[in-house]
């Protein structure tokens, strides 16, 4: 892939995000409290810097979602990582409903202000108003149908399912704003923009599949040695490309004439990346 080429790849921004950005800058005024999805594999990569500007100083949670999915270890310092920076912070797998006993009283902590300023103003049962955010694919919809109980967000395995704003009123005291899975223009760094990619937040069909995949286990078999070679029964070399070459010839995917087809191997390593058939693997660490 040219360097050109990597650079639309990576800085793709359509233009309905253009719009629900727009949007939730105003839908910020009458939010009481965020709560924002990142992926617990790349939380770093995956935390919106725009979504930081428009949070004009409200209470903030952070979910570390697909912690299943995630080196636990990693995770841990996530989690502290973030309470350092003064956000209350639940690890969870919202497909498995696993941590959503927490997010209530996690909920009350980070507005517990808010109730008393209502309460001191005579103001009794107003509903807190939640926003939820999110990068594409996060898993925004299934946390808040976990959450409800109900089907009451659409859900779907590729990015950009959620298409406008939704309120969903979960009792007398809690309202929900559900909000389509945005990106920022441009990523600074180019590793933010491959770590998306290889996580599936970034839509698969205007990227080389073969490059992200090459990418993502080369940095495997560096941070995870032996796991990819088990998996897949190959030995780790030094060759990345040769690695992929052996997977494919373990696993079938081959051309007419016996010849590795590398392209279907590329696709296979980033559904076992991302289904966490691979193993437990974090691409990124906090900052020291």
């Amino acid at each position: 892939m040219s360097e050109e080429n990597r650079s639309n790849a990576i800085n793709w921004y359509p233009g309905h995000m253009t719009k629900a950005m727009r949007q939730m800058k105003e839908d910020i005024k009458l939010i009481d409290l965020i709560i924002e999805l990142l992926d617990a594999r790349l939380p770093m990569s995956s935390k919106n810097p725009d979504i930081e500007k428009l949070s004009n100083n409200k209470s903030r949670i952070i979910i570390l979602n697909k912690k299943d999915l995630a080196d636990p270890e990693a995770t841990k310092k996530w989690e502290t990582y973030f309470k350092d920076k003064g956000y209350y912070v639940v690890g969870m797998d919202s497909r498995k409903n696993s941590g959503m006993s927490e997010i209530n009283k996690v909920i009350s902590e980070a507005c517990s202000a808010k109730i008393e300023r209502d309460r001191r103003r005579g103001i009794k049962n107003r509903p807190v108003r939640t926003m939820v955010v999110g990068i594409p694919n996060v898993g925004k919809s299934t946390f808040i149908n976990s959450y409800a109980g109900k089907a009451c967000a659409k859900t779907g395995n590729k990015p950009g399912v959620t298409k406008g704003k939704q309120w969903i009123r979960l009792s007398k005291t809690l309202e929900l704003l559900d909000t389509p899975g945005v990106l920022w223009p441009k990523f600074e760094d180019e590793d933010t923009g491959i770590r998306l990619a290889i996580a599936g937040s970034i839509n698969d069909n205007i990227l080389n599949k073969d490059e992200l995949a090459g990418k993502a286990l080369d940095f495997i078999l560096e941070n995870y040695p032996g796991l990819a070679g088990a998996y897949y029964d190959v030995e780790e070399t030094g060759d990345i490309y040769k690695v992929i070459a052996s997977i494919a010839g373990k696993r079938h995917c081959l051309k007419k004439g016996g010849e590795p087809d590398t392209a279907k191997a590329a696709g296979l390593i980033l559904d076992d990346f991302r289904s966490g058939r691979l193993g437990k693997i974090t691409l990124e660490i906090p900052p020291v």
